[in-house]
């Protein structure tokens, strides 16, 4: 026989080797003189020689079994006129033949191509484990035997490269990272903490669209650090909100080194300049002391909140042993959080809390009365908190992180899946606008003209939440307690059968309410103690104060302003214009990239827009070819 190369005299002999069932290596070769061509070659069975005695052996914990018995089994080739060939040949083996389902861990037969490797990576990139990959892979081939590798040979080559990848290091490795993701996305905002030997210590990053999404619903937030990611324990951290469908969205993610009042204040402060400077009305936060500090001295216009649900599992952790009725205690525990309306109230129930169960010199429990207006919704419901009193969101998040993100993953990796997390949050967030843009929810009360206006105003979530304040309606009770003030009328208000009073104020010339449970300044909708009383006096409708544009179908529609201060200094006002027009445009940008025609319509007005403000700079460059001499003389005065 004959052969055009090496290589494919090569590939005969194995696809030979495979079929009688033994494996193959290169022996030795001779090359032509002063050339890199091989002259002559020997392929040989594996099992060829004896393997050399190593003095250290004894020492090893672990000896290799023994492969090699002494075959004589070859194939030589040489070259001649351009073509090799054959010109010994052995066929005999001194050893038993792999056969069957065998031949699968013949060295020279297993061979994981680069086609199956690319296959293994996009599978990883969607959070498919190598075990479920290969499985897929043998499917398709119709069983193991012919995928032409064994299962740990894929598992090492994709270790190998892996690690290969991570060899640049955590700090160039996330750099190149974020590099990337900036020339696919000109706003991308990341910011990237080293210590002295350049180690990353802490990392915060925000794409174009949750930058715009905190300028449209960035005016409560929650911050939790729960998630620990890799093995070294780092705290991961989410910043998220609720939009208008009450879905979770991401504002920003972070890395830390640590959870210190240091690190905090370091990334609250990068997260307002990510930001514009724009400070939340609220934050929702675990209870921890570094970065209630970290808060205080960053953030002091944001109303800080502890999470609900954090303290309730750190009260079971510290009284559930102590007090004997845990679950009747629990449950006054509560109504203290949820139900007081007023301070006064609020603190004669506590104590009476507090001597029912004899826990007055309970210690976790003055701590906690101190930080009191934190936690209790009697010191919150003036403060806008989108209907959240815990951080539950970020829980939330947390939980799902735990389907796409392994502590295994190296951090290039660690940030593609998280990209997979908040898609698909966006993929949600798309199939909300879908649904409140081209479905109207079906009416409890079809006669009921509020409702009719909510429909078409509130999102579906949010509908949904309106409608169940305004059928509770039909069983209140009214009584009218003060109307010697023609401007104001005071009523009560209470269920049908129940003891329970709210007072509510009505102001008949503004069309304006208050009720004493705050549920609007609280939760941004009406309660139904304001929609009873605003009901009785024949306003049908939601008055336009009341309509939190956050909630709207309409929410997402800009609203473009400037700030502008005319007695800061020209580089300070021509920097602050700066930042302005950048919001106002990465707004715009993120809205028009959704659709070909907002796209066109946007490049058309920018390019229209772009030839203005250049024709106004010139105007006020060049100066009028015939200006009146007195103006001129004046304008030079001045």
């Amino acid at each position: 026989m004959t052969f055009l190369s090496e290589e494919e005299a090569y590939s005969f002999y194995n696809k030979y080797a495979k079929a009688t069932g033994f494996s193959i290596r290169r022996g030795s070769h001779h090359k032509v003189k002063n050339t890199t061509v091989i002259q002559q070659r020997t392929f040989m069975c594996s099992r060829q020689g004896f393997r050399a005695e190593d003095s250290r052996e004894d020492s090893f914990s672990y000896s290799r079994p023994e492969t090699r018995c002494g075959c004589q089994a070859h194939m030589k080739i040489s070259l001649k006129n351009g073509l090799y060939y054959v010109y010994e040949f052995e066929a005999a083996h001194n050893h038993p033949l792999a056969t069957g389902d065998m031949a699968l861990y013949l060295r020279s037969q297993r061979k994981v191509t680069e086609a199956q490797i690319a296959n293994a990576e996009v599978a990883k990139s969607v959070g498919i484990s190598n075990k479920a990959t290969i499985d897929l892979m043998a499917k398709e081939a119709c069983g193991l035997p012919n995928l032409g590798f064994a299962p740990e040979d894929m598992k090492n080559r994709l270790y190998s490269k892996r690690t290969l990848q991570a060899k640049k290091g955590d700090t160039g490795g996330v750099l190149e990272y974020m590099e990337k993701k900036v020339k696919e996305d000109a706003n991308f905002f990341y910011s990237i903490q080293v210590d002295e030997d350049d180690l990353i210590t802490n990392i915060f990053w925000a794409d174009s669209k949750m930058i715009s999404d905190y300028a449209m619903f960035g005016d409560v937030i929650c911050f939790d650090t729960t998630y620990r990611k890799l093995d070294d324990g780092r705290p991961f951290g989410l910043i998220v909100g609720v939009n208008n469908h009450k879905k979770t969205m991401v504002f920003g993610a972070t890395l830390l080194y640590d959870e210190t009042a240091e690190s905090f204040g370091w990334l609250f402060r990068t997260f307002l300049i990510a930001m514009s400077g724009k400070h939340p009305r609220t934050i929702l936060t675990d209870e921890d002391a570094a970065m209630a500090k970290a808060i205080s001295k960053v953030l002091p216009q944001s109303h800080h909140r502890l999470c609900v649900w954090h303290m309730n599992q750190n009260a079971c952790k510290h009284l559930a042993g102590v007090v004997e009725e845990y679950k009747k205690f629990n449950a006054d525990f509560q109504h203290c959080i949820y139900d007081i309306e007023e301070e006064d109230d609020f603190i004669n129930e506590w104590n009476r809390m507090l001597d029912r169960y004899g826990l007055r010199d309970n210690t976790w429990l003055q701590r906690l009365f101190e930080k009191r207006e934190q936690w209790a919704l009697v010191y919150g419901r003036n403060t806008f908190s989108a209907h959240m009193s815990t951080t539950q969101r970020s829980e939330s998040m947390n939980d799902e992180l735990k389907r796409y993100i392994s502590i295994k993953y190296d951090m290039l990796t660690f940030f593609e899946h998280f990209e997979r997390l908040v898609a698909d949050k966006r993929f949600v967030e798309v199939k909300c606008d879908f649904k409140a843009s081209q479905t109207t929810p079906k009416l409890k009360a079809e006669g009921s003209y509020v409702l009719r206006q909510a429909a078409t105003t509130y999102t579906p979530a949010i509908f949904k939440m309106f409608q169940e304040q305004v059928l509770r309606t039909l069983n209140y009770d009214t009584f009218l307690c003060d109307s010697s003030d023609k401007e104001k009328k005071v009523y009560t208000v209470k269920f049908h059968g129940t003891q329970r009073e709210h007072v509510v104020s009505f102001y008949p010339n503004e069309e304006k309410v208050n009720c004493s449970c705050k549920k609007f300044e609280f939760a941004g909708i009406l309660c139904s103690h304001c929609l009873k009383i605003l009901d009785i006096n024949n306003i049908k409708h939601i008055p336009e104060q009341y309509i939190l544009k956050r909630w709207t179908i309409d929410a997402k529609v800009l609203e473009i302003t400037s700030n502008r201060n005319l007695h800061e200094d020209l580089k300070a006002r021509m920097s602050n214009f700066y930042k302005d027009l950048c919001r106002m445009f990465i707004h715009i940008a993120a809205r028009a990239a959704e659709s070909d025609e907002t796209y066109d319509m946007a490049a058309k007005c920018a390019e229209q827009l772009a030839r203005d403000v250049e024709q106004s700079l010139k105007i006020r460059v060049d100066p009028d070819p015939n200006p009146d001499l007195g103006d001129s003389s004046v304008s030079q005065g001045i």
